[in-house]
């Protein structure tokens, strides 16, 4: 047991992999929390996509390096999550509709954009897919340093996050700017999108931001345990998902997301109140002693 544990950490990449898939993990779930309670899992889904034209940009002004990518997704993502937000705000569209209209027009741009490249389809194919065995030091420190800034930033106005969340009439007789605060919310999930790029790629990113942060809602109510509790699986899932990727030899973002997914179904069946399983065998129990 101890021999399978330590053998990939021999290797250089599998270490700055686990780096990135524990910090991604982290920061994903906690950001996923707000997602999942403001039923916001279409717009991290649709702003995954719409990174599309961003990344082709960059790879037709840039070519493969990634760091010029990095900042031309950063970008594009930045300003698409502003955008949906003012027309959601400024038009009498629902933001669904928004969400739509943005999302399929930003994502056939970039299709349009990296078509105009001979081999795009395997140059760009871990963007799509992820490749976190290929992290170098300076994604790292590219995902440190926007994880945490992001992290930072949910600690600082956690309270405020709450309140124009789940009680606007709150937020409003306290003055809270609520408009400043939701955009913000919403450049945080886009910084969060980017950032996870590398580790899951565009396809597979929205299971990372909405998978540990549902399941951590089937185990607890109390939101700062949810958002730890959902930090803590989406950083166990990336571990575990790479080491399945390693000895399994398949894809490694799809591993990390299959092992959010059966942490999700495990809880789904053996969550203690909102559990399948235990809900049937309480309400058996319930039925056996009617008195107790």
């Amino acid at each position: 047991m101890v021999d399978i544990v330590l053998a990939p950490l021999q290797y250089g990449f599998m270490m700055r992999g686990l780096a990135a898939s524990i910090m991604v993990g982290v920061v994903c779930a906690t950001v996923g929390t707000y997602v999942v309670l403001r039923g916001m899992a279409f717009f991290g889904d649709a702003l995954a996509h719409a990174i599309l034209p961003g990344v082709a940009v960059g790879y037709l002004v840039s070519g493969v390096a990634r760091g010029p990518l990095f900042w031309w997704a950063l970008g594009t993502a930045i300003l698409t999550a502003l955008g949906i937000g003012a027309v959601g705000k400024e038009t009498r569209v629902k933001e669904d509709t928004a969400i739509g209209i943005i999302f399929a027009t930003m994502f056939a741009l970039g299709i349009a954009l990296i078509s105009r490249t001979q081999s795009y389809a395997v140059d760009l194919a871990h963007f799509l897919f992820g490749d976190v065995l290929g992290v170098s030091t300076g994604d790292l420190a590219l995902t440190a340093g926007f994880g945490s800034l992001v992290i930072l930033t949910i600690v600082a106005l956690y309270k405020e996050f709450l309140v124009i969340s789940f009680d606007p009439i709150l937020a409003s007789t306290l003055r809270l700017p609520s408009s400043l605060l939701n955009s913000l919310l919403l450049v945080l999930i886009a910084v969060t999108i980017v950032v996870s790029l590398q580790t899951v790629g565009i396809a597979l990113m929205v299971a990372m931001l909405v998978t540990p942060a549902a399941t951590a809602y089937l185990l607890t109510r109390r939101l700062p345990l949810m958002m730890g509790l959902a930090a803590l699986l989406g950083a166990a899932a990336g571990v575990i998902g790479l080491y399945v990727s390693y000895y399994l030899g398949i894809a490694s973002g799809a591993a990390i997301v299959l092992v959010c997914s059966a942490f999700f179904l495990l809880a789904v069946l053996f969550a203690p109140r909102r559990g399948v399983l235990t809900g049937r065998r309480a309400r058996a129990k319930r039925r056996e002693s009617p008195s107790a």
